[in-house]
């Protein structure tokens, strides 16, 4: 295979990979993408800078069709450049995979070394990109339930495990044809096996885990309705009307509490508005308070309020506030990861140079303290756990939610800035993940969409337009044991990326070649009288 096919399919798999993701879904092209990619990085033993190019481009293919949301209302640049970044992982982990893959059974090298860069690229630089894991395609894919097993990354392995084995076994299929005319050799009756393994996998941890296939129902539940006020206009100005957005979110509440006194409508235990909801802090403003007040009191229940309260240090915190009807705010919870470019920009004079928007990002403060708030009810108290819009993308957030209590996760975000993009839907697929992840019902609502409830094996249970109130109201079950990927936390990573540093080091040791005394070179595992006759592998100089 010569380097320009191999480009070509190259990016025809990071393209495959793109129509893995939501508004598509097709889960299957991730597993194809990946079986295209591991081929392209495989056959005839390409050299380690060729397959840093080919992940590249890879990358590009994938990232720069998934991410035109970035430049909604900024323009191109900010877009191609992220895209690109974020392509430059990916041709580390082409390198990685040309030498690990030279191991015994690949697909499993190949894996761990796909897990290694999601983990480098989720976690830095600043704080890291998570967007665009693979785990958060297969959201309708019989691969999901592996979620409550060994996490997100779990799912991400499985898929790269799976298409990497299927390539893996009709290469050997295909090589030992050629050779003898045979397809029942010992190698490929090893590939078969993986394949197989590969496949069973998810079917074996649901079996472990039969708590998986019923958590939809639960001894006990709670009554939620999540508004979406919408917004006065699109746009990274749309909260210059701040009085407008939270009259929007007052009066579409004020419409459910209609609905509840005419009998159209049970009466929720709680209500769920979006992040930015009030962008007029009700701590600092009384007639902000007082229309949150009666926005409760007309429901006759406490509200979730998703609004920015500025600090003693003068820097903002997007917080989300419990408000009782009788007591006004009773908790709160401040953003833990704050977004980057967004919430606050790093290096900000470098920036500034390159976006006339530099200076609209920022300057947001991360919270401290517990990842979940306590709502009090009719029925008793019911602990409320928040990811905040970036936040859901990130293993930690949810996890330290459940891990501090919570019974339902609720993740409110503001996806107006983003336009009428694929952002949202996106998104949505990350909550979904989560709620079998950690078997929680997740409701998500955004100030103009998309917002949903789901359910805890990761359904929608009901879901919003775009750019338009909507109220959506339901019983979702609560829990409070933990899955097994909550209780395993960041273990599946962590191994994953030990696995595929060791394996990458054992690779490098055993393809290296040096020169002895008498300058001739040979590799490491071969005994020094035969070193004078040591022949190149194809990409050993690399």
């Amino acid at each position: 295979m010569d380097w320009a096919a191999r480009t070509v399919l190259s990016a025809v798999a990071g393209v495959l990979m793109y129509g893995a993701f939501p508004p598509r879904s097709w889960w299957f092209c991730a597993v194809i993408s990946i079986a295209l990619l591991y081929m392209v990085l495989t056959i005839g033993r390409p050299r380690v800078r060729t397959g840093a190019w080919l992940g590249f481009v890879f990358g590009l293919g994938f990232f720069v069709p998934l991410l035109p949301w970035i430049g909604e209302y900024v323009g191109p640049l900010p877009w191609l450049a992220l895209a690109t970044v974020l392509a430059v992982y990916q041709a580390l982990f082409g390198a990685i995979a040309v030498l690990t893959t030279r191991l015994p059974c690949p697909p499993i090298w190949f894996t761990a070394s796909w897990l290694l860069v999601e983990a480098l690229r989720s976690g830095f630089p600043f704080g890291g990109f998570p967007w665009g894991r693979v785990a958060f395609s297969q959201v309708d894919g019989p691969l999901l339930p592996l979620a409550s097993v060994f996490g997100a990354p779990g799912v991400s392995g499985a898929v790269a495990l799976f298409g990497s084995g299927v390539a893996w076994l009709v290469a050997v299929l295909i090589h030992a044809y050629r050779a003898d005319g045979r397809t029942d050799g010992p190698g490929i009756r090893v590939a078969a096996f993986a394949v197989v393994v590969a496949l069973l996998a998810p079917m074996a941890a649901i079996a472990l885990t039969p708590a998986t296939l019923d958590r939809n129902v639960s001894s006990s539940s709670t009554k939620i309705a999540a508004i979406q006020g919408n917004v006065p206009r699109l746009g990274l100005e749309f909260n210059a009307q701040r009085r407008a957005v939270l009259d929007n979110h007052v009066r579409t509440t004020f419409a459910l509490a209609q609905a509840v006194n005419t009998g159209r409508a049970e009466r929720p235990d709680m209500v769920f508005w979006p992040e930015n909801a009030s962008d007029i802090s009700p701590l600092d403003n009384s007639d902000a308070a007082a229309e949150i007040t009666a926005a409760s009191v007309a429901v006759g229940a406490p509200i979730l309020v998703g609004t920015l309260l500025r600090n003693g240090d003068g820097r903002p915190t997007n917080t989300v506030l419990v408000w009782d009807q009788q007591r006004g705010p009773v908790d709160r919870y401040d953003k833990h990861i704050v977004q980057p470019f967004g919430e606050y920009l790093p290096w900000r004079p470098f920036f500034r140079m390159f976006s006339s928007y530099a200076d609209l990002a920022g300057n947001f403060r991360p919270g401290e303290g517990r990842s979940a708030v306590t709502v009090p009810t009719a029925s008793g108290t019911v602990d409320v756990g928040i990811a905040t819009c970036w936040e859901v993308a990130f293993d930690r957030a949810a996890r330290d939610a459940v891990d501090d209590g919570a019974q339902i996760l609720f993740v409110p975000t503001n996806n107006a800035t983003f336009g009428r993009s694929t952002m949202t839907y996106q998104q949505l697929a990350m909550s979904q993940l989560r709620a079998v992840e950690h078997g929680r019902a997740v409701v998500v609502a955004a100030t103009s969409g998309v917002s949903a409830l789901v359910e805890p094996d990761g359904t929608v249970a009901s879901q919003s337009g775009i750019f338009r109130p909507a109220i959506l109201a339901s019983r979702l079950p609560l829990h409070e044991g933990k899955t097994m990927a909550t209780r395993l936390g960041a273990w599946p990573q962590a191994v994953a990326v030990i696995v595929a540093l060791v394996g990458l080091l054992f690779a490098i040791g055993w393809r290296t070649r040096f020169t002895v005394g008498n300058g001739v070179v040979r590799r490491p595992h071969e005994d020094a009288h035969t070193a004078s006759g040591t022949k190149e592998l194809d990409g050993s100089g690399d």
